[in-house]
This record gives structure tokens, sequence and C-alpha cells, in this order.
């Protein structure tokens, strides 16, 4: 007869004897588990530890193999070249499904877009054929046709409807902002600048279905007028600025049909910034563009600004910048300067450090201005004038793609005749800013929100007497927070945005003047200290 054959470790276990070492670890194992649970000292357990080492020795001497279980052999390796070319096509085949798939959503996307594009514009000529255009419909092109006694004051500007107003009769126009249909009613949001009122219609006998039907159907982007009673609802008007009313629409008319797809969403055009943008180093264009967040690129708004520039936070830095022009303006004309236009073309730079744009004029070579500065000396201190400000174009040929370089702005300047000392100048800055900063607080409250609700910032700090710090004083306080700052040497962006956040912590102020800066990084037309040469 044959018998089956037993590997090392079944012959050992059927011997008595290692049976008996076997069952003598385990059980001191379990002692010492149950000792270490307990949380007893080590002195206490160690002997049997000792003792359990001595047994596993013993063990190994019979056996032949270490106690325990019997270890997995490694597996044999492979061609690991081969697995990981293998895994790389698979990572490289599931990129690319995931940018079809992307692409296919988008192109469905805009496919939907312009779907519901369509079906707007049928339910609007279907809506449109019935006899009631006194309430609703296309109002034919203005032209000047008409001229009523009222003139443009029956139009009630969105911005002034106040829950004072309720119960009387308004007549609106403005962009429609959003449509929605809800049963046998209609809700439609109406935008006029930065402002937005909710109004309402539902059928009943003055509102037949086709109104609803063609309200719901105008195109967003459309020029509407709307009149109809206005009324305070039980809960303010989530969306809308002027969320304490609403319109119970009563006729509601088309000036002007947006007839073609829009390119991007107004409600994602106005998201919030998803991430703060550095100003400091390169401009990331597209630091906010995200198609899953809805959100709307540089690219994209450049490209059709016409519509980028309807939004709430456009059209409020727009108006900001007006109201710091006309600030500007106001106190250097109150401070007796005269406003000023100095040429555009010249015949050659007006300072250094930066390129000019060229151009021919008539044969000879000629540049854009990249500053009024020495027309503004000529005027103020030559020309008799004494006191002198403008506000224009400056250009300059700067290729840096940073948020501190321009090709082209608008510029504030201003020149003045020293009489005694240089901080004249300096105080007549320093009110200037603090007069402009007061001025927007008081006059651009709204604009400044919508701004900050869609580019988030903090609140500017100054002090009513601006404060006033030297260079050296400025490249201290840098060295004191660690900062690498000579006195005589250029004062880096970086280096300057931390300088400004010392400044805040320090004097509770985000604007400070600073003054006596190394006449090595100044342009040639600074004025030397008269007590360090070194200095401007």
């Amino acid at each position: 007869s044959s018998s089956k054959m037993s590997t090392p470790e079944e012959a050992a276990a059927a011997d008595p004897a290692i049976t008996e070492l076997t069952d003598k670890i385990a059980q001191l194992g379990v002692s010492i588990a149950e000792a270490k649970k307990a949380k007893k000292p080590k002195e206490e357990w160690d002997p049997f530890l000792q003792e359990m080492l001595a047994l596993k020795i013993e063990y190994r001497t019979k056996t032949g193999h270490e106690y325990g279980p019997k270890k997995e052999e490694k597996k044999p390796k492979g061609n690991d070249s081969q697995e990981a070319s293998e895994k790389n096509k698979e990572k490289r085949a599931k990129k690319a499904a995931e940018k079809a798939a992307k692409e296919e959503k988008k192109r469905k996307q805009r496919e939907e877009r312009e779907r519901i594009q369509r079906e707007k514009l049928e339910k609007l000529k279907s809506a449109a054929n019935e006899d009631w255009s006194h309430v609703f419909g296309d109002a034919p092109m203005i032209q000047s046709a008409t001229k009523s006694e009222e003139g443009a004051s029956r139009w009630t500007r969105i911005a002034a409807l106040t829950k004072e107003m309720e119960g009387k009769k308004v007549l609106v126009r403005g962009f429609l902002h959003t449509a929605r249909g809800v049963g046998k009613g209609a809700f439609v949001l109406v935008r006029s600048s930065l402002y937005t009122v909710q109004c309402v219609a539902f059928e009943s006998e003055d509102i037949p279905s086709a109104m609803i039907k063609y309200m719901n159907g105008v195109p967003v982007e459309s020029i509407v007028d709307v009149y109809g009673t206005l009324t305070v609802p039980a809960n303010p008007v989530e969306g809308a600025t002027q969320s304490q009313v609403e319109v119970q629409v009563e006729k509601f008319h088309c000036v002007h049909k947006a007839t073609a797809a829009m390119p991007f969403q107004m409600e994602d055009a106005c998201r919030p910034d998803a991430v703060k943008e550095t100003d400091v180093g390169a401009y990331d264009h597209e630091a906010n563009a995200s198609a899953e967040g809805g959100r709307v690129g540089q690219e994209t708004r450049l490209d059709h600004r016409w519509i980028d520039l309807r939004t709430p936070a456009n059209q409020s830095i727009f108006r900001v910048q007006s109201m710091v022009c006309t600030l500007f303006r106001e106190y250097l004309l109150s401070q007796n300067f005269m406003e000023i236009h100095t040429p555009k073309l010249l015949s050659g730079a007006s300072e250094g450090g930066a390129d000019v744009f060229t151009l021919d004029y008539f044969g000879k070579p000629a540049c854009l201005s990249m500053s009024p500065q020495l027309h503004k000396q000529m005027a103020a201190a030559c020309g008799g004038f004494e006191r002198v400000f403008e506000i224009g174009p400056v250009f300059r040929a700067e290729n840096s793609n940073t948020r501190r370089h321009l090709c082209e702005f608008t510029g504030l300047d201003l020149e003045m005749a020293i009489v005694e000392h240089y901080d004249e100048v300096l105080d007549v800055l320093g009110d200037l800013f603090v007069y402009i900063f007061d001025g927007l607080k008081e006059k651009c409250g709204p604009e400044l929100q919508r701004v900050k609700e869609q580019h988030g910032f903090e609140d500017l700090k100054y002090l009513k007497k601006t404060l006033k710090i030297d260079y050296a004083t400025g490249c201290k306080l840098l060295r004191e927070a660690g900062v690498d700052q000579g006195d005589y040497d250029d004062l880096s962006t970086e280096n300057e945005k931390k300088l400004g956040d010392i400044v805040r912590e320090k004097y509770d102020t985000d604007f400070f003047i600073m003054d006596k800066y190394p006449l090595d990084v100044r342009p040639f037309y600074t004025m030397p200290d008269p007590n360090n040469p070194k200095l401007s």
C-alpha cells in the first residue's frame, strides 16, 4: 500500500512534545495580552515574555522553522515594464474618454440652449397672433415717431422703486434678466443698471393665457416695458435688489428682442469669484473660469464685452471710476488748480524707464505720450499757471503680463509750483486722496457693494490726517519683520505689498505717503535731497 507524503510542519504537529510546546507558547501569549490590556506594569508580565521567547527558540530547534503561520512566498516578479505600459494605456484611454465626454456635454448644452431659444421664439410668434397688442406683444420700433407730453418722465427708474410707493402705477424699462413660468403665472426679473425688480402676472379676465406664454417666451436680455401696480410682498423677494416691492403686471411689451443665443448666461457672469486673483506676479486671465462652476472666463467676457458690461459689478466699476475722476476734479478746482489738456503725439519720450509706441508722423518719427510730465511742468512752473491737472490717456509699450503694467490707461496727473518746501505737495496729495475716499463712501455705497458681492475685498482703512514716513523707515519696518531690504535698494512689488501689510497692522491704515526714495530709482527730473545726495 502507498501512504500520502506529509510536510515537515505536519510531521512536527504529530509529535506530542511539539504539541505541548506550542500549547505553552499560546498560553503565554494569552497571559501577556491580558496583562497589557489591563495596563499592568511591564515587570509583572516580562517573565512571561522571556519564557515565551525561550520556548520559541526551542520550537525552532526541534522543528527547523519559526513558530507561527507560514509566511506567504513572494510572487515572482513579472514583466513590470509591460504592466506599467498597460496601466499608462488605460490612463490615457480614460483621459481621452473623459475629454470626449466633456466635449459631448458642452455640445449638448449648446444644442439645448439653441432649442430653448427656438421654442421661445415659436411661443412668441404664437402668442403675438392674438389681438391683445394693447396689453402685450412686440412694440413697434420707436424711431422717435411720437412724443408724449410727459416724455421720458413716464418711466420710473427701477432704482427709485420703494415700498413707500405701494399702490402706485409704474412703467419700468430694462433688460429681461430671468423669466419663469409657475402654473398659470409668470415671474420675470427686470434689470436696469445695477437694480432689479420682480414683475408678476397670473391669468385673469384682464390677463389672457397668451400673455403668460408671451412673457415666459421672451428671450432673456431682451429690452422690455412693464406697466403695473407696485405692491409690497409678504416676504422680501430673493434675488432682486428692490426686494421690498414687486410689480403686478398689467401690460408687458418687448421693445427690442434678443434674437441670437447668448454666449453665456448672465447668472454665470454674475457669480462671485471662486478664488482671489493674485496681484503679484503674472496675471492669470482664466483664474476664475470654470465650466463646472458655471463661471465665465476672461477671454469669453472680452469676446462679448458689450454683454459682460451689463453685469452689476462691471456697471459699478465704471461708475466708481467716473466718481473718482469727478472727486479728483472737484477737489483740485477747490484748491485753485486749472485743468489742462496736453498733446498725446510727441516727437520723443517724456521720461525714461519704459518704451514708447512709435508711429510715422507725415514722414517724421513720433511716439504716443507716455506721460504729461514735461508739459505739466512747462505749464505750472514756466507758463505761470502755478497749479494744473489733467485727466487723460497714457500709453506705455511695456510688454509685461502683470497687473502693474498696462499699455494704455487713464492718468490722473497734477503739478504745482512749490513755494517753500515739497511737503506742500504731499499735503495736497494726502488731502486729495482722503477727499476721494470720503466721497466714494458717501456717493458710491451701492456700487461698492455690488463689486464686493462678485469680487470680494476688505473695506479700505485710512486716516483723516494721512500718515507720512520716509523710505528708510519703511525699509527698517521690513527688516524688523524679517525681510531683506537695504535703505538704498529699490522696493520690489512683493516687498511693497509686505510693507503695506505691516503699516496696516501698526498704524491701522492702508493709505500712507513715503518720501526720501533713493535718487537712483527715481526719474531724471527728481530733485536730490540737500542733506543726502543719495536721496530724492
